[in-house]
């Protein structure tokens, strides 16, 4: 249980979120940054442990799990472990006049306040730098060719849908501040789930993603969603306003029914379906249905975990069926994703009894002097090469434009 504590009330929100920062990254812990869809101002969760690695998927979708922040990659291995962060240092920009520690940190709390307070200001942020080498950015005619592939395999029958992705390096601009940074992505995308982690061995990834991947609210709602199909949002054009290619509404359709065919596996009937609709993000536009299950009205304790289990990594990011389009992406993509594509979020904060994990999309990784942005498409019988490497080209923008 999280209790409050005063925290050097002399500096301002801002300054004090920095100086946290900076608690964690001078002696090696992880930090997570983060500010909900909708949401006004940004929460930071601090880890007193190096190491806060789970195997597998742990409870973070129930009400028993401890509060933290999740950060899982793509695909579990030993260069990509799964991340708990516990939550032994939060402090919500709402909630400015307090910090909110655990057990663990208030035992420490002298020791933790010196640090603080010898901390220079504003101080360095020495951001985790992911130990491998930076992922191969594939060219035009290598990312063309990718898809040819992927979109030769759906016609054979070896996969029902597959998405392809690639890497992409960038310089960082001269006086790069990834806190600034953030907040940048704040400003732009209002709407997206907006992230900065931190953490040994995994290095520094920023977002803004649009897509639920699981989440348990308040209200013990379970939500996901099937978010798919890309547009450019035009210029003086409203959403309710998009022109949709049959490609696109196959490739959503198929994504929809990935979910349908999850509740079925748990025998689930009790779920409500809504859309699909047309939303924002970003730049671009995206074909959206939304599920929700009352936890109240049946009788799954676990079903957000279990849902969870089914979901990752969900057919927007990997394919169908799964097994199948997963081997195809090791076989042919040519780069390891890493946390991009896995999923993150916070887990029971700021109170027990909610957790909302987004699919780590429109991201990137920092590392000294450059950044590696990520972006995919979903591939159909009809996907057409050039118009898939354009897609990624588009979905690049979304946290490139914190780049220059």
């Amino acid at each position: 249980m999280l209790q409050p504590v005063a925290w050097n009330p002399d500096l301002t929100p801002p300054e004090r979120l920095r100086q946290l920062v900076a608690l964690a990254l001078s002696s090696g812990r992880p930090v997570a940054l983060w500010r909900l869809p909708g949401a006004a101002q940004a929460r930071l969760c601090l880890s007193l442990r190096v190491e806060a690695a789970y195997v597998g998927l742990p409870p973070v979708l129930e009400a028993a799990a401890p509060a933290g922040f999740a950060f899982f990659p793509f695909q579990e291995s030993d260069h990509n472990p799964p991340l708990f962060l516990p939550a032994d240092v939060y402090f919500d920009l709402a909630r400015p006049e307090e910090v909110w520690v655990s057990p663990a940190a208030a035992a420490r709390l002298p020791e933790l306040r010196q640090r603080f307070a010898a901390l220079p200001r504003p101080a360095p942020l020495d951001w985790h730098v992911r130990p491998r080498h930076a992922p191969k950015p594939a060219s035009r005619t290598e990312y063309e060719a990718l898809v040819a592939a992927g979109v030769e395999a759906i016609r054979s029958g070896r996969v029902q849908k597959v998405v392809s992705s690639r890497a992409v390096q960038r310089e960082l601009p001269a006086g790069f501040d990834a806190l600034r940074a953030f907040g940048e992505l704040q400003q732009r995308y209002p709407n997206a789930f907006v992230s900065l982690v931190s953490a040994p061995g995994a290095g520094t990834w920023l977002g803004a993603t649009p897509e639920v991947l699981a989440e348990v609210g308040e209200d013990q709602v379970f939500r996901t969603m099937a978010l798919a199909g890309t547009q450019p949002l035009l210029p003086g054009n409203r959403p309710s306003e998009a022109i949709w290619r049959q490609k696109e509404i196959e490739e959503q359709a198929l994504v929809a029914r990935y979910i349908v065919n999850c509740f079925k596996q748990l025998r689930l009937r009790e779920y409500q379906e809504t859309g699909p609709r047309t939303v924002v993000a970003g730049d671009v536009l995206h074909l959206r249905t939304d599920f929700a299950v009352d936890l109240r009205n049946v009788p799954f304790a676990s079903l957000g975990t279990d849902m969870l289990r089914l979901l990752h990594p969900t057919s927007a990011v990997g394919g169908m069926p799964r097994q199948a389009a997963l081997d195809f992406i090791r076989d042919h993509e040519g780069y390891d994703r890493a946390y991009y594509a896995g999923f993150l979020g916070p887990v029971n904060l700021p109170a027990p009894g909610a957790a909302r994990l987004y699919v780590n999309l429109r991201c990137l990784q920092l590392r000294p002097g450059q950044a590696v942005l990520y972006a995919g498409t979903g591939l159909t019988p009809d996907s057409d090469p050039a118009r898939e490497w354009e897609e990624t080209e588009l979905k690049l923008r979304t946290v490139g434009a914190v780049l220059g």
